[in-house]
């Protein structure tokens, strides 16, 4: 599969400027300092990208799958966010192949022969067992190895790109649950362990608001690329220390960061709002 490690090309809705024109300004800039190319992607319905388009297996190989998350679907106030990712895929000469599944992209982080998802997937696809889940998503991904992790029983969206990302083969960064006393950080970890994963903690400051969907505090959704990594702030005293949490795993990588409160409040930061390949 195609990792992030090697993407070097970005997508990003056509709403994002529009919606948010000071975040908009100050992330062009470093794209446009690190020699990122990007293109506003046309025929999306909010100012996130990741969740809807395809993955990509190979550099001319997508797979499309079905995007109708329960959290949209489930109330018709939201059916108005729900993309036709078809559209967005045919304005930029991209035919995925199609898969039956109903999987948001925010739902997997991978290497070039894993990839790890939260037990989300389960839940959104019923009316399949989940052995066949399983068979369908690793012909589609190429892949043997296909682990799976549990997701907070209070997160309604339960994808993974705001709790793991992997930093190699056999290590992932985590977001430091010391304050969570359920059971949920042992049993992710056991599921680590399960797949035979190390794992590396990185600080997580998230803002409880039952009012809110905010994603402050959520360091570990930076956008990830060839050129370099992109890590959110939130001009809090945690990122620093996120920074320096970076920089000592992904040595010799260029990490820079952009201020993220103004996007954060919507419920996702970096890896939401792109959709990066490698052309």
């Amino acid at each position: 599969m195609i990792t992030d490690q090697q993407s070097n090309f970005l997508y990003l809705s056509e709403w994002l400027p529009e919606y948010h024109p000071i975040f908009y300004q100050e992330f062009e800039k470093i794209l446009q300092a690190h020699n990122i190319s990007y293109v506003l992607l046309k025929h999306t319905n909010d100012i996130w990208a990741v969740d809807f388009m395809p993955i990509q297996i190979e550099k001319d190989k997508f797979v499309q799958f079905v995007y109708k998350p329960d959290y949209l679907v489930n109330n018709k106030k939201n059916h108005k966010y729900i993309t036709d990712a078809s559209l967005a895929c045919e304005a930029i000469d991209i035919y995925p192949m199609k898969s039956d599944i109903i999987l948001d992209g925010g739902n997997l982080i991978r290497t070039k022969d894993k990839v790890l998802m939260t037990e989300k997937v389960f839940k959104e696809n019923k009316q399949l067992s989940k052995k066949e889940v399983k068979k369908q998503l690793k012909e589609a991904f190429e892949v043997d190895n296909l682990f799976f992790v549990p997701f907070e029983t209070d997160d309604k969206i339960g994808h993974i790109d705001g709790m793991i990302r992997f930093i190699d083969d056999n290590t992932v960064l985590i977001n430091d649950y010391y304050f969570d006393k359920s059971s949920f950080p042992r049993s992710l970890k056991a599921a680590l362990r399960k797949a035979k994963l190390d794992w590396v903690v990185l600080p997580y400051s998230p803002v409880y608001d039952t009012k809110s969907h905010s994603a402050k505090g959520f360091y570990i959704n930076y956008l990830q690329m060839s050129q370099c990594i992109i890590m959110p702030t939130f001009n809090s005293t945690y990122d620093d220390e996120a920074y320096k949490v970076l920089q000592h795993v992904f040595k010799g990588k260029k990490i820079v960061t952009v201020d993220s409160k103004e996007v954060a409040k919507e419920g996702g930061v970096l890896n939401c709002i792109t959709w990066n390949v490698f052309k």
